[in-house]
């Protein structure tokens, strides 16, 4: 992970753009992946670690509307909780994370190792992604991190 989260840095920097997270299910380990690199306060602006619906409502913005019809792990949720961030700070790159990651807590609509993801980049559409991860809770949460700064990757390229 930690090769991929410099190949993001360095992708961002040479781009001139800068970087937010908004993770519920992992908790911060993709901003941890990011400022784990030197140099990384030059792309990095900040994260979130929006695990309630109450955080995820106060600090980027998703309306308690939508949590509601759709809940939290949702395609609409993650592209809310995105484009928020994008409202919320300066940066240019935003990615966000919400999901199951066990063991309990699933049901047979959203089962356990569901993970949606959106990414949004700042005068381009929203980019969703929904996986369902197999494994513990912490193989989950490393493949939803591994998965969202693949994301981030994908939208620098």
């Amino acid at each position: 992970m930690k090769d991929l989260a410099a190949r993001v840095l360095n992708l961002a920097k040479a781009k001139g753009v800068t970087i937010a997270t908004v993770e519920s299910c992992t908790g911060g380990m993709v901003s941890a992946a990011l400022t784990a690199i030197p140099g990384s306060s030059a792309v990095f602006e900040r994260g979130w670690a929006t695990y309630s619906n109450q955080a995820k409502h106060d600090e980027v913005g998703v309306s308690m509307d939508l949590l509601t019809a759709y809940g939290a792990v949702s395609e609409q949720v993650a592209i809310a909780m995105a484009e928020g961030a994008l409202n919320t700070c300066p940066a240019t790159l935003t990615v966000s994370i919400t999901g199951i990651a066990g063991p309990d807590g699933g049901s047979a609509a959203k089962p356990v190792g569901l993970v949606h993801f959106a990414c949004a980049l700042r005068g381009q559409p929203t980019v969703h992604r929904n996986e369902i991860f197999a494994g513990s809770r912490d193989e989950v949460r490393a493949q939803a991190a591994f998965t969202a700064l693949s994301m981030l990757e994908s939208r620098l390229l």
